[in-house]
């Protein structure tokens, strides 16, 4: 992905009309121009497309903060160990058959709401 392609927020949306000001004051732009910008300033979605608007102007220009791709180190997340998705599905059928197997030597249908309890527990470990 290049930095154009990056996406943009509402606070780099305000800086660029800020600056679309700025050349409108300095008469570089002409209110109607400032006007189609300011627009096309409220649809951009990346920095490609601010990059466009200011093309043919000095600065200020729109600057961004370089965005380096974060780097993990394999099998790693930021609270533990990242597990196989397919670890999660095992342990869910083990809670599943040992609720049951519990089910016929405890008498209790409310054993089995540990299988909704073990999944609910596994999709939020996935989530730290």
């Amino acid at each position: 992905m290049s930095e154009r392609d990056i996406r943009i927020g509402d606070a780099e949306r305000e800086h660029a009309l800020e600056l679309l000001g700025t050349h409108l004051g300095e008469g570089r732009l002409t209110v109607d121009e400032f006007g189609e910008r300011s627009a096309r300033v409220a649809t951009a979605k990346t920095r490609g497309d601010l990059y466009a608007l200011f093309g043919d102007l000095p600065a200020p220009r729109p600057s961004f903060t370089r965005v380096e791709p974060e780097v993990r180190p394999v099998g790693s997340v930021a609270r533990g160990i990242q597990r196989d998705p397919r670890f999660n599905g095992v342990v869910v059928m083990a809670v599943a058959f040992v609720s049951f197997a519990l089910l016929f030597v405890v008498k209790s249908p409310f054993i089995l709401l540990l299988i909704p309890a073990a999944m609910l527990y596994i999709s939020r470990m996935g989530r730290r």
